[in-house]
Formats: C-alpha cells, structure tokens, sequence
C-alpha cells in the first residue's frame, strides 16, 4: 500500500478581502479566493498563461490569527492539502474537493513590475502564479483512455490518497481523499496501462471544469491535470478485496482531525468566478 502524499503549494493574488465567519459549532472558518496565472511552453514551444482561481479555506486559530492581516489584491502563498468531503443535501449525496491551508505568508511585491493583472470582473490576478499539486496514492480503477475528436490522447484516472490522523480526544483515525486527476497525450498513453490499486505518484496543477446537470443546476468539479506520472515499485493493493483496499491508510500524518465542527456546515458549490 502506498504511503500517502498530498501536497498542494499556490501563490496568488486574493480577488477580494476575506470575511471571518463561524459554524455552529463555534470553529472559525476563513475562506480565501485566490487567482494568479499559470505559465508554460506549449507543443510548438509558444509560451502559453492560463487564468485559475481557487478557494482556500483555514480553519479555527488560523483563520482568526489572519481575518484582519489579508487585503483584497494581496499576494499570498499557500501551503496545504486537498480535502475530500462528503455531506447529504434535500436527501442527495454531495462530494467536494477542497483546498485546506496549513500554512499562509504574505508576499512582498515590491519592485516586480506590473506583478498582478485586474480581470472583467476587476478582480486582481497574480502575473507569475504558482499553482502545484503533488500527490502519492493508489488508483481507484483501471486509466480510462480516450481520444478527442482531433486525435488528442487523453487518461483519466482516480486516486485514493491516505492519511491518519489524531483526533482531539487522542484516538486515532484513518481518512481517505479521493482525487479526479487528467492526463493529455503521451502521459495519457502511458497512463493507459495503470490498472487499479496501482501506487502512483502525481505532479500537476489544480483545475476547476463546470457544467450544467439535468436538473439545470450547475455544478463543478476539482480535479488535478497532471505534468507528471510514475509508477511506484511498491505500494501496490493486491488482495481480494479489490478496489476497497486502496482506501486502507498506511502513511501517518499526525494531524489533528479539525473536521470536527463541519459536519453542518457544507461547502459552497458556487465558485467565486
């Protein structure tokens, strides 16, 4: 079984000022919008940026020691994990991929010329983002290969990320993160022969999609479109079990379990863009 790795590093501009609110369990939860700009050289060695914006959300001392220090247009660099949670809604199941900071600065701009960029909707977006995912796990099915109307490979791929850790009465949890990840072209070929329970390693950036379901609401999915993938020599689940055993934790965090408190409080499926 793989020992869990999730990593999430962003540096962006805040789109608006955070506001400190509380559930109704008492934890504090401050929300941070953050947008910058990814850069890279495309196939024909263009260089290419693309917009992204993602809400990072601290929770209790945290969020308080930081509800009066971030402004609206500040740079601020992000440290943390992806989140997955799940909750009922008027009687339907409800999952999201979140982005959970464990640890925030505020960035120095000061002599970097032009460093932010103001949106159509006049929010500010740092130029030279930073936006990157690193994740360790095992794949929850089988890499499913297609190909775009132009011929354009592309895998998709789940992955169960595994994590202990301690809750506040001092026991001792297991949670598993389970994560949509996408691959183009000769990764996406390669991915093709992964099967499930395999141990992976995945660099990549954070993306968001939207589309409108049949009720006519919309909604969104996280998921991480992936640079980089290999394929670890250990850390493979092969048992009779099948694909349930690759939600088995094996690496130790040692985190507190500070979901505690949000059970009631759901995430906002509407992003801030």
């Amino acid at each position: 079984m793989a020992r869990g790795l999730n990593r999430v590093t962003l540096i962006g501009a805040l789109t608006q000022t955070p506001e400190l609110r509380y559930t109704p369990g008492g934890l504090a939860v401050l929300e941070l919008n953050l947008a910058g700009n990814d850069l890279f050289t495309d196939e024909q060695g263009q260089p290419r940026e693309v917009p992204w914006y993602h809400r990072v959300k601290l929770l209790g001392r945290m969020a308080e020691f930081w509800n009066e220090g971030l402004k609206a247009g500040m740079a601020v660099f992000v440290d943390g994990r992806l989140e997955y949670r799940t909750w009922e809604q008027e009687g339907q199941k409800r999952s999201s991929l979140e982005i959970r900071a464990e640890r925030v600065e505020a960035l120095n701009l000061e002599g970097k010329p032009n460093p932010t960029l103001t949106d159509a909707r006049g929010q500010e977006r740092l130029r030279e983002g930073l936006n990157m995912v690193m994740l360790v796990g095992n794949l929850t099915r089988d890499a499913e290969l297609r190909y775009t109307p132009q011929g354009i490979a592309v895998a998709r791929l789940g992955l169960a990320v595994n994590e202990r850790y301690s809750t506040r009465q001092g026991g001792e949890q297991e949670k598993t993160h389970f994560i949509e990840a996408q691959a183009w072209r000769e990764l996406a070929e390669y991915a093709s022969e992964l099967k499930e329970g395999e141990g992976v390693f995945f660099l990549g950036r954070l993306v968001n999609d939207s589309w409108t379901a049949q009720d006519g609401s919309k909604r969104y999915v996280t998921r991480v479109e992936l640079s980089r993938l290999e394929r670890l020599a250990r850390g493979t689940a092969r048992s009779g079990g099948g694909g349930s055993q690759s939600a088995k934790a094996d690496g130790r965090a040692g985190k507190v379990d500070i979901d505690e408190g949000l059970e009631d409080f759901p995430p906002e499926e509407e992003l801030p863009f």
